[in-house]
């Protein structure tokens, strides 16, 4: 499966922004799909999970209460809805999707990846 994601761009702190993540392919919908960050200088790092129904979801603390991770499989397509956004969570944003079709924090389980999609929070 390939993906792509896209809806990044420059927020105000406060803001919201809803990123999405296209998959090509039918197999899209039997995994699981993750959404990974990256800050500049930085490890990539977890922010939410889905199984391939898309329930149940996993957060990250830092993202919690202000994200939503939700996909829809009859378009091939998955989303990130963030809201409340912060300085911090500034960062090249990635959908990545995972062949056990189970909801994971971990990166090494994800065996797709798309190119990421940048996200700057102005202060």
């Amino acid at each position: 499966v390939q993906l792509q994601a896209s809806g990044g761009g420059v927020v105000e702190a406060g803001g919201s922004r809803r990123l999405s993540c296209e998959a090509s392919g039918p197999a899209f919908s039997r995994y699981g799909m993750g959404w990974f960050r990256q800050a500049s200088g930085k490890e990539r790092e977890f922010v939410a999970a889905t199984s391939s129904i898309g329930a149940p979801t996993i957060y990250s603390k830092s993202v919690e209460g202000r994200f939503t991770i939700s996909r829809d499989n009859a378009k091939n397509m998955g989303y990130l809805e963030m809201n409340d956004l912060r300085p911090e969570d500034t960062a090249v944003y990635y959908c990545a999707a995972e062949r056990t079709g189970f909801q994971s924090s971990n990166r090494a389980n994800y065996a797709y990846w798309g190119q990421g999609t940048l996200v700057t929070v102005s202060s």
